[in-house]
């Protein structure tokens, strides 16, 4: 059984789909895989409420960031953000960054949506 539902953003997903179709095909196993078992070697946190999973194939890291909307108690999702080809040792501050940035505007949208429907 799924620990979560996964949700791609639209940075995300063009991420995945400028790659071949071997290394795409393995990162969304490897997703799929991080789905069902708590490994850190797949997805694993980085920094206050980021996370990144986490890929090798071809000898090429690839890296995928996310993070958690617990707000449904019955549907925990994790939304992924962005990706990069990951070319040093530690993640660049500025990837961690974007995707902080991306996750703060998203609550702040689903906050004023939320609020929106109970006028």
């Amino acid at each position: 059984m799924s620990k979560f539902q996964l949700i791609f953003l639209a940075e995300a997903r063009e991420f995945l789909l400028q790659l071949d179709e071997k290394s795409r095909d393995k990162i969304i196993f490897n997703i799929d895989k991080a789905k069902l078992n708590n490994d850190s070697e797949l997805f694993k946190k980085l920094k206050g409420e980021i996370w990144e999973f986490r890929t090798l194939f071809n000898k090429t890291q690839y890296r995928v960031f996310a993070f958690w909307d617990k707000t449904n108690v019955e549907h925990t999702l994790v939304l992924t953000t962005h990706g990069l080809i990951k070319k040093t040792q530690k993640t660049p501050e500025k990837e961690i960054e974007k995707a902080k940035k991306i996750r703060l505007k998203y609550f702040e949208i689903k906050n004023q949506n939320k609020d929106g429907n109970k006028k």
